[in-house]
This record gives C-alpha cells, structure tokens and sequence, in this order.
C-alpha cells in the first residue's frame, strides 16, 4: 500500500522483492519498473538497483519496463 502512495523507500523495496521473488514471484521487468518508480521519487539506491538490473534485460525487456513503470506510476496516488 505504501508502494502505491508514492513512498519511494517503499517503492524500492517492492522493487527488491521482485527482483528477489520474496513473496512475489521472481521478476526482473517488474523489479526494474519499481526501481525506475522509485529512482524518479528520489530514491538514489534504487536507481543503482534499476542499473543494475538493466545490465540482466534484454533491449526489449527494458522497454517493457519502462512502459510497466509508465502504467504504475498513473496508479500511484502521491503523498
């Protein structure tokens, strides 16, 4: 819920989930989509997650993060 009020700490830490699978299933698209979240909400350590993550995806991966992300955060109510 935190994630979804734009708590960027929060939105790092969904991120780390995915990209983990704790609790959700493995997801490096989805994790990169919340890191990029997280980054634009001034989050510094997510966007070196983001970077890092970007460096397991495929071109087209990225881009389909990227529109992910663009999805999300047109569902994120700010704080």
């Amino acid at each position: 819920k935190a994630a979804d009020q734009g708590i960027a700490e929060a939105q790092h830490n969904l991120g780390l989930m995915y990209y983990k699978g704790e609790g959700v299933l493995e997801d490096y698209v989805t994790a990169y989509a919340w890191y990029n979240i997280a980054a634009a909400n001034g989050d510094t350590e997510a966007a070196t997650e983001k970077d890092n993550t970007a460096k397991q995806l495929t071109p087209a991966q990225i881009i389909q993060a990227q529109a992910l992300s663009r999805r999300l955060s047109s569902q994120i109510r700010t704080p």
